[in-house]
């Protein structure tokens, strides 16, 4: 489905969400119709890892605020630094 808001979408980020996280993203660059009533969702290639930020589970599109958004990056913690496994293993026992 057509997000209601897609021509904001355009140059935001699309965020990759692993275990209630978000983890990594990728830029938006379009948004696509195409011939069956679908759209392509047109991003960069390069994947960009964020700050581990925990999320609620949820279905469909969420519209973050710049504030509310998971930086790129090192916060100063030195979670970003972790191997995505470690920091996977850490949080599902409550340690991060």
């Amino acid at each position: 489905m057509r997000p209601r808001r897609a021509a904001e979408l355009v140059g935001g980020n699309l965020y990759l969400i692993v275990k209630h996280r978000l983890v990594a993203c990728n830029e938006i660059l379009a948004i696509e119709d195409r011939s069956d009533g679908r759209i392509d969702i047109v991003c960069t290639r390069e994947c960009t890892l964020v700050t581990p930020t925990h999320r609620r589970a949820h279905q469909g599109w969420r519209y973050l605020e710049d504030r509310d958004a998971p930086r790129a990056g090192d916060d100063g913690t030195g979670l970003a630094d972790l191997p995505p496994r470690l920091y996977g293993r850490l949080a599902s026992l409550a340690l991060v």
